[in-house]
């Protein structure tokens, strides 16, 4: 055992520590332990040792496992090697990164796509970057901690407004100094609750007050709008839109983040921008895989159907079951089932799992304050006999634990 010293700055997370040790000393699974010994298909892995249906992966569209995406990566590990031992600013481009890049260009029709190693680096870097010292950047409370995080590390001044509140954002802009820098950032799909921005009204109330606009579609990518490009799509707001963000890790199905523009100055970013600058480029198999399934999800009318399909039902049967939900209407693959507090959630939780169904629990801080909830992803790939199982799951484990569904909130 080592000593500590006086001051151990690690301290400060004594009180979390110690949560989570007297739930396992209570004989609690960990919910951010779960390990997948083996992953069978896009909605089934084995977990401890049983086979069960994941419902907390965000692979909304099942690309996981598609034949030719793997192929690609394959092929692309055996002919440049497993990693680019380099950031994309020395010696981290190889052609499939330019693929990749091709790609998303053609997916989201624009001139400008530039690759990162990661979604949170994405937001990371284009809004430390955009934003500085002496600008605005104005965002919905419940922004995702990349988005958060890029603002502190660009020092610009941060203006939050009531989630998905058009009057609120109008309010806060009118408020700014109109020669002033801003970044008004927006989610298509927020992530806790799975509810959808009013992005038509936002994207105008942003404009009418000479900001920029930059949208996060990571939860949306795929399965919004004619072609899939998300919510910005969808809304018809696409050309009114400066900056979108996105990730591999939902959609498509692997790994990494990017940023797609028709600005003309776009490509400066990859001089200034310090995570693409100075980190590690993503592996060639990697943008190899995600270039296939990022073509192959331009012509997937019938994956967006059944996920939608899927979804309808898994919020109509929870709902029918009556548990509380965070949106009324399916609005999003995003299905939270609100619960009254920390101890219940962890129970209904585990009572899933040991009923052979996986989904996520979610608290504070990531969850609004006061909010907790199990989190569930609808997939392309649920069978209809997979969702009656999870919702036959869901009613069991309520009744185990003692839940009275009509006062589940």
């Amino acid at each position: 055992m080592i000593d500590l010293p006086k001051h151990d700055l690690l301290a400060k997370f004594d009180a979390v520590a110690g949560e989570r040790q007297a739930y396992l000393d209570a004989g609690g699974r960990d919910p951010v332990g779960v390990v997948m010994s083996e992953v069978l298909s896009p909605t089934r892995a084995i977990i401890a040792g049983r086979e069960t249906i994941t419902m907390g992966t965000y692979n909304y569209m099942g690309m996981t496992f598609d034949p030719d995406v793997i192929a690609a990566g394959e092929a692309a590990m055996r002919e440049f090697g497993a990693g680019t031992t380099g950031s994309r600013a020395l010696n981290g481009t190889y052609a499939s990164h330019r693929a990749c890049e091709d790609a998303l260009k053609e997916f989201y029709g624009t001139r400008h796509a530039m690759v990162f190693s990661t979604g949170y680096q994405a937001n990371l870097g284009v809004v430390s970057t955009l934003a500085g010292r002496g600008d605005y950047v104005i965002l919905d409370a419940d922004s995702h901690a990349s988005i958060y995080d890029g603002c502190a590390m660009g020092n610009a001044d941060v203006v939050r407004f009531r989630h998905n509140s058009v009057e609120d954002l109008a309010k806060r802009l009118g408020r700014l100094p109109a020669a002033a820098g801003k970044l008004v950032i927006l989610e298509g799909v927020y992530s806790m609750l799975g509810d959808i921005a009013p992005l038509k009204e936002m994207v105008a109330v942003a404009r009418a007050h000479g900001a920029m606009v930059l949208v996060d579609e990571a939860h949306a990518m795929g399965f919004f709008g004619e072609h899939g490009r998300g919510v910005t799509e969808a809304a018809g707001v696409e050309a009114d839109v400066d900056f979108v963000i996105g990730t591999f890790s939902k959609s498509v199905g692997t790994v990494g983040g990017f940023c797609v523009s028709n600005h003309p100055k776009f490509e400066v970013l990859r001089l200034v921008c310090r995570p693409y600058v100075f980190t590690a480029s993503l592996p060639p198999a990697v943008v190899a895989s995600s270039a296939a399934s990022i073509r192959k999800l331009m012509h997937a009318p019938d994956k967006r159907r059944r996920l939608w399909e899927n979804t309808r039902a898994m919020h109509a049967g929870l709902r029918a079951r009556g548990f509380v939900l965070g949106t009324p209407t399916a609005e999003s693959a995003i299905i939270a089932v609100i619960m009254p507090d920390q101890a219940t959630t962890l129970a209904m939780w585990q009572a899933l799992l040991e009923r052979g169904v996986y989904v996520n629990f979610a608290r504070p801080p990531a969850t609004p304050t006061g909010v907790y909830l199990l989190r569930c992803s609808l997939c392309a790939e649920h069978s209809a006999d997979e969702i009656a199982t999870i919702l036959t799951a869901f009613e069991d484990a309520a009744a185990a634990i003692g839940i009275d569904r009509r006062a589940a909130a």
